[in-house]
């Protein structure tokens, strides 16, 4: 067996950063990380790949090339957790034991909790997602390739990674149609669980008028949950009543349902129930979640600290903290945490503390970008001297180039 002083499990935006971070508190060679990909993607610009902005390959980087140095990377998957024996078990049988684990594998997509669509995604048949590696390429060639019909953008009924994401599509989508020429031959319907565009006054009214003046059906009080590819339907649920409404398709683009990772859903260290209602409204969305435990990291929405285990700590999109899950949001998390881990092995109380900062840049167009930044209760923490519920061009540039190379060159190196 094993035995390391920290743990990582994990090599995504939390993983990387907060490892980085602890580099410069701890020994590298005191820190493993175990993440089994040989990629690491910067998430953020899926979205402007599956507009046909940039390219897929520009989003990522190998794996090893942001491995912080000195620390040990262990190229495996996590199968169980005993945190009462302080080890994790590998999927290759072998065992490590801990001081420290901090746990940040990021969100599973649940793909198969909408019936018919495994097997269809990015087949040509109008059904595509920006959600996954091998089919974000397939939402341009859907978009540049629509002749006219109806588009449909789904949002699932779970907390997801970027919660603007399934929306920014549809603008850019919606700014593509109009472009060349189909927009009257063009009705786009944007179905979600909730009730608005966003969850936080300042953003939803703009957004909703947006939705209104580009001739945006929206189906409030809706998901997703199950498609005929063959013959172009969508069965779409209503959240209330259970209500099925089939409406025909040319193209869909799909936004999954999401949990933690199984591996950790069936662990002693997740919830036991599904993140609290009131809570939830702190998000950038309004939501109605399930009532399936979602299983994530049970942390202190504060430290950031297992409420059982106090030598486990958790942040990002696996944790149970009541924020929006971005990179933006762990950028603030990391080096909360990255400190009352410290403190707590010198034999200290962890006392800093995240407020739940978050931010969503939400494409409108090509050249516009409102950027949303929000924190616990959805108070508003704009960082620019100018209000950032409208979409300007300087915030496109933000996200286009400069917040890519904020993370390349600065987050992941834990300079933050």
């Amino acid at each position: 067996m094993e035995k390391v002083k920290i743990v990582i499990v994990g090599g995504g935006t939390a993983g990387i950063t907060v490892a980085s971070m602890l580099k410069k508190k701890f020994s590298p060679s005191d820190i493993v990380i175990i993440e089994p990909s040989e990629r690491h993607a910067y998430q953020p610009l899926w979205t402007l790949v599956g507009g046909g902005v940039v390219s897929r390959e520009e989003t990522a980087r190998p794996m090893k090339s942001v491995i912080p140095k000195g620390v040990k990377w262990i190229q495996e998957k996590v199968a169980t957790f005993e945190p009462e024996e302080n080890q994790v078990t590998l999927s290759d049988g072998k065992t490590i034991e801990y001081e420290f684990l901090v746990v940040a594998p990021g969100i599973q997509l649940d793909f198969e909790n909408i019936k018919g669509v495994v097997g269809n995604l990015g087949k040509g048949n109008g059904l595509c997602s920006n959600y996954t590696w091998d089919t974000m390429n397939s939402t341009w060639e859907e978009i540049k390739n629509f002749k006219g019909g109806t588009a449909i953008f789904t949002f699932p009924t779970n907390p997801i990674k970027c919660a603007g994401a399934p929306q920014k599509i549809m603008w850019l989508a919606e700014e593509s149609f109009r472009k060349a020429g189909i927009g009257d031959k063009t009705k786009i319907i944007y179905v979600a669980p909730g009730g608005a565009m966003f969850g936080i006054e300042r953003y939803k009214i703009p957004l909703n008028a947006m939705a209104k003046e580009r001739g945006i059906e929206t189906m409030f009080g809706h998901h997703l949950t199950a498609v005929d590819a063959d013959n172009k339907k969508a069965t779409l649920t209503e959240v209330a009543t259970g209500k099925e409404t089939i409406i025909d398709y040319d193209m869909m683009h799909i936004t999954p349902p999401m949990s933690a990772p199984d591996f950790i859903k069936h662990s002693s260290i997740s919830t036991a129930k599904s993140l609290d209602v009131e809570e939830l409204k702190t998000l950038c969305y309004e939501i109605t979640p399930s009532s399936e435990a979602l299983g994530y990291v049970e942390v202190d929405k504060f430290s950031t600290q297992h409420v059982t285990y106090k030598n486990i700590f958790s942040i990002g999109d696996a944790s149970s903290l009541p924020c929006s899950k971005t990179g933006a949001a762990i950028r603030k998390q990391a080096p909360v945490m990255a400190e009352n881990l410290y403190l707590v092995s010198q034999g200290k109380a962890p006392t800093a503390k995240y407020n739940g900062y978050a931010s969503c840049p939400l494409v409108t167009d090509r050249s516009h970008v409102m950027l949303a930044e929000f924190g616990y209760d959805g108070v508003i923490m704009e960082s620019f001297p100018f209000a950032q519920n409208k979409p300007r061009r300087s915030m496109w540039f933000l996200k286009r180039h400069a917040l890519p190379s904020l993370y390349w060159n600065m987050m992941l190196k834990g300079k933050v």
